[in-house]
């Protein structure tokens, strides 16, 4: 299998991750890279095993399985075997000194077992620079993305309505759309930062299920299949004629990702308060996206937007009842949520060829959720959307 990632590419990312710690943590002597994703970006492969860059210039992939199969993908060197922490005292010194780790995704337990062997002097936070470094897309990056956001696009528009269908349970319609997403193209998963979050595909209810709280950081709901597994959808919601159907779901290519919300009316068209509400929500979207260009404050963007809300949004807004998240977007990349985040406190400026999924949304008592999310790419002329752009709630017919 070849790697997706050249070793031009390899060199090039790692060598801005070392610019970018100088200035974040200049005292840094060791950086340790657990996290798989993390280890892709780098690499081009995802193993059981410590990316290992030392300040001196010394760097080491130590895998634990599949040594072969990083060996296949990645034209990282060196790839060293290991069968545990101990054998990279072989080639470590046994003080790394101050060390950069995810302190985000690695737990107490892993770092426990590494030190061990190994001294540390202090432990500083790699999540931030990485994610950081992350949210600029090179133009390979870019090429996924824009694909994933073509084959998402269609889905919503061309897929969704032909699986609906009277009587079918939120279930058979997950099943449903995610095979034809995996025959699109679709690589299979959801990838999210967020520390414990399952998801499969993405969100979705019928009627008033798009209401129900979730612990999941959006501003839409879902029942779910059971409360240890509240994801999928419910098997005992049953589609009706005039229901509204919320589809809040990622689409991925090749391990980029593009994000995207679509509101169907089955049956019927929609009552005019949902979609005045639905509309009012796309003044936001277009609110959002007039002010994306490089350098901008995503937090002016985000007030901008928000003071004042159109009329026709309620107290639902971003989260039901009292459920209200506190972004308007967020990044989009080997994660559905990534940096920046268009929100009253990320103050970072935007940069070009950073991606952005804009989704505000709000919730109707009694009916759902309506709302938008599109995906767009930074540019010097603004924002580009990659998902087809917000439209109206479509009508299915029957």
């Amino acid at each position: 299998m070849q790697s997706y990632i050249s070793r031009q590419t390899s060199e090039h990312r790692i060598s801005g991750l070392f610019e970018n710690l100088t200035v974040s943590f200049p005292e840094f002597d060791t950086v340790l890279i657990i996290g798989r994703v993390n280890q892709y970006y780098y690499t081009g492969t995802m193993q059981d095993g410590i990316l290992v860059l030392r300040k001196s210039g010394e760097m080491y992939f130590f895998v634990r399985k599949s040594f072969e199969r990083a060996k296949i993908e990645s034209p990282f060197e060196p790839i060293i075997r290991i069968s545990t922490y101990r054998d990279m005292l072989a080639h470590l010194p046994e003080n790394l000194g101050k060390v950069c780790v995810e302190t985000e995704a690695v737990p107490i337990a892993m770092l426990d077992r590494i030190r061990k062997y190994f001294k540390m002097d202090a432990i500083l936070p790699l999540d931030r620079v990485i994610a950081a470094q992350r949210a600029v897309k090179s133009p390979d990056e870019l090429k996924l993305v824009r694909e994933s956001g073509r084959r998402h696009n269609d889905i919503m528009i061309n897929t969704v309505p032909a699986i609906l269908r009277e009587g079918m349970s939120e279930t058979d319609f997950a099943a449903e759309l995610y095979a034809e997403m995996i025959k699109k193209g679709h690589h299979g998963v959801s990838r999210f930062s967020m520390f414990q979050m399952e998801i499969i595909i993405g969100q979705f209810g019928f009627g008033e299920t798009s209401l129900y709280p979730t612990n999941f950081d959006g501003p839409g709901g879902m029942k779910g299949m059971s409360p240890v597994v509240p994801i999928l959808g419910d098997r005992e919601r049953l589609l009706r004629k005039g229901d509204l159907v919320f589809v809040d779901v990622g689409f991925g290519y090749m391990g980029y990702h593009s994000d995207k919300t679509q509101v169907y009316s089955f049956g019927a068209e929609p009552c005019e308060l949902a979609v005045k509400t639905h509309r009012a929500c796309i003044q936001v979207l277009d609110r959002v996206v007039s002010g994306i260009r490089p350098g901008v404050d995503p937090s002016a963007i985000y007030v901008s937007a928000i003071d004042p809300l159109p009329a026709e949004l309620n107290e639902h807004f971003m989260g039901y009842n009292g459920e209200k998240v506190k972004f308007l977007g967020h990044g989009v990349g080997l994660f559905v949520d990534e940096l920046p985040i268009i929100t009253g406190s990320y103050k970072e400026p935007l940069r070009e060829n950073m991606v952005i999924a804009i989704e505000p949304k709000c919730g109707i008592e009694g009916i759902g959720t309506v709302g938008v999310e599109e995906t767009y790419v930074v540019t010097v002329d603004g924002a580009e959307c990659l998902t087809g752009g917000p439209r109206d709630i479509v009508t299915v017919p029957v």
